[in-house]
């Protein structure tokens, strides 16, 4: 036997199972570099969606606000209290609806010379919320829905229920139907999308 071809063989061997080792030890930093990108992807993913639903909320909220606080009070002898089916003649503001739609009299303005008074109905259409408006009939009561402008505020809707609270301290209710009562206080919009629900947007009346 030629000791000095033994050696060589050794060595070479040798240096096979660091070439293996290094390779593994490679093929795990890459695994490990991977896993963390689809980590960080992931959770950028996530984040961008719940900053979006901050926006929308923030967005919705703020518009809903807005619209209610610019109610029409006292405006001639059809403006009265939230009923159905009933009619009033208070000068309050004039609120219409029950637990799933909302209808009431605002000023409002499109774009920065052209705007006035509106009835606005906000209710869901399928798994939108939807805000619709036109201009005041002669029975505001009465009025037709089925052809006005609208727009989409919010869309994989699944719950939208309104509540009012007539006085100040009293407990909610989801019906107003005394006829001939005064606006309610209080207005309460509770909002689910995509398996969220919403905090509880709660609203002042004017009076």
């Amino acid at each position: 036997m030629n000791p000095g071809h033994s050696t060589a063989g050794r060595q070479r061997a040798f240096t096979l199972v660091e070439v293996v080792v290094a390779l593994s030890v490679l093929s795990l930093i890459m695994l490990a570099t991977i896993t963390a990108l689809r980590t960080f992807a992931s959770t950028q993913q996530t984040l961008d969606r719940m900053m979006a639903r901050v926006d929308e909320v923030r967005s919705a909220s703020s518009l809903l606000r807005d619209l209610v606080d610019s109610a029409v009070i006292g405006d001639g002898p059809d403006l009265g209290g939230l009923t159905l089916g009933g009619a009033s003649q208070q000068s309050g503001a004039f609120f219409q609806g029950d637990d799933t739609a909302l209808v009431w009299k605002a000023n409002i303005m499109f774009g920065e010379s052209f705007g006035g008074q509106y009835l606005l109905r906000l209710a869901r259409e399928q798994d939108e919320l939807v805000l619709r408006w036109q201009e005041p009939t002669p029975n505001n009561r009465e009025a037709d829905w089925s052809e006005t402008p609208s727009r989409p505020l919010l869309t994989g809707l699944q719950t939208f229920a309104v509540a009012y609270r007539p006085g100040v301290g009293e407990d909610w209710v989801d019906e107003w139907i005394t006829a001939g009562s005064a606006s309610p206080a209080t207005l309460r919009l509770r909002i689910r999308t995509r398996d969220r629900f919403w905090p509880d947007l709660i609203m002042q009346v004017p009076q």
